[in-house]
């Protein structure tokens, strides 16, 4: 066995960096592909059409139609409080920095700002009043709502009442555990947006 095949990637990365060589770190997807992604059941599905094209017009043209909260997508406060901010006045320092990939168990890591839950999780209201206790700004899972399906209302309240932001729709299945580097900012849709889909990614730390 030869000396790279000793070391870890962790290692390795140390010993070229200190001889100036940088390994390039995988950016990881974590979005859904919009067209095809998952509707929250009675919201718009997202469409949309060639209005223009190079056989006859010279050039491609596409329109679209959709939900702000189709696919991957976060919640601004103003989805549920008639006061709350909308996504264009949200700091956007939210949605970049460190976060933490983990399969719920009741327990925040400290000092986490950014939290994924991976898995088929349904957050209950007690749950929403922990992340909200220990901190956390940004709160991500993998189903279209962070609160159940049928009665969202209760831990979508908790959350931005508090300023916890929601990412909902992420995929996560192929994502291992641990920490990460989180990129998932909404577009500027203004101060009175409830939402905006995003194109959400993990890099290695």
């Amino acid at each position: 066995m030869g000396l790279l095949d000793s070391l870890n990637n962790e290692d390795l990365a140390d010993r070229l960096s200190a001889i100036g060589i940088r390994l390039e770190k995988k950016i990881i997807d974590i979005s859904q592909p919009l067209f095809s992604s998952k509707v929250y059941p009675g919201d718009k599905a997202p469409s949309f059409e060639r209005v223009n094209t190079l056989s006859e017009d010279k050039y491609n043209l596409t329109n679209i139609s959709l939900s702000v909260h189709n696919g991957t997508h976060i919640d601004s406060p103003r989805h549920f409080l008639d006061k709350g901010i909308g996504v264009g006045n949200l700091e956007l320092e939210i949605f970049y920095g460190k976060c933490v990939v983990k399969e719920w168990d009741g327990v925040v890591p400290a000092e986490c700002k950014r939290l994924l839950i991976k898995g088929n999780y349904v957050m209950s209201a007690a749950d929403a009043r922990d992340i909200v206790n220990a901190g956390v700004k940004l709160v991500g899972v993998e189903s279209q709502s962070v609160g159940p399906m049928d009665t969202p209302e209760e831990v979508h309240k908790i959350l931005l009442e508090a300023g916890v932001i929601p990412l909902e729709g992420l995929m996560l299945s192929h994502v291992a555990l641990g920490s990460y580097i989180l990129s998932a900012f909404p577009l500027n849709l203004g101060a009175d947006c409830d939402g905006s889909p995003v194109r959400a990614v993990l890099i290695p730390e």
